[in-house]
């Protein structure tokens, strides 16, 4: 099997799982597996509506069964494989696990023609943070660094 052949094998996983997802009700159409050497260790569905957690979203429910099974907070060695572009959050919490690889198949644009925009938070994302919708309002403390200072000086820290 080619390489990429084996990347639409995976992503074609990612969309049965977010078309599955759709009858359950517990979610979006939204799905993610994560592979590490050739081998899915994971599987997320978007569970939004099933939780009330609207930080349940696919990527972030696969990232958190892949750490949990390999035991460390890093996805390395790792593929995530997702139904659709990951929004802005999922984005962050891929980075965050730093896979070596990102696949997707619908584009943000697909999202957002079925009522899935995330346009308004990219935007966002680069607002002043007086200018946000959500009222935002940096308010500096005499001790806002000290929790840094402490991490700096720790000696057994795990950096990440």
């Amino acid at each position: 099997m080619s390489e990429t052949e084996q990347h639409k094998k995976f992503l074609q996983e990612a969309i049965k799982l977010a078309r599955e997802n759709v009858a359950t009700g517990r979610g979006g159409p939204f799905g993610a597996v994560i592979v590490k050497n050739g081998e899915i260790i994971a599987r997320g569905c978007n569970q939004v509506l099933g939780t009330h957690d609207p930080t349940m979203h696919a990527e972030v429910a696969a990232i958190r069964e892949a750490c949990k099974k390999e035991g460390h907070f890093e996805l390395k060695d790792c593929i995530i494989y997702s139904s659709c572009e990951p929004c802005p959050m999922c984005l962050g919490a891929i980075y965050w696990a730093r896979p070596k690889a990102l696949y997707f198949a619908a584009d943000r644009h697909c999202a957002a023609r079925h009522g899935f925009d995330d346009k308004f938070i990219y935007d966002q994302l680069t607002t002043t943070p007086s200018a946000r919708k959500i009222h935002t309002e940096h308010i500096s403390m005499p001790d806002d660094e000290e929790p840094f200072v402490r991490w700096d000086n720790k000696e057994d820290k795990i950096r990440y």
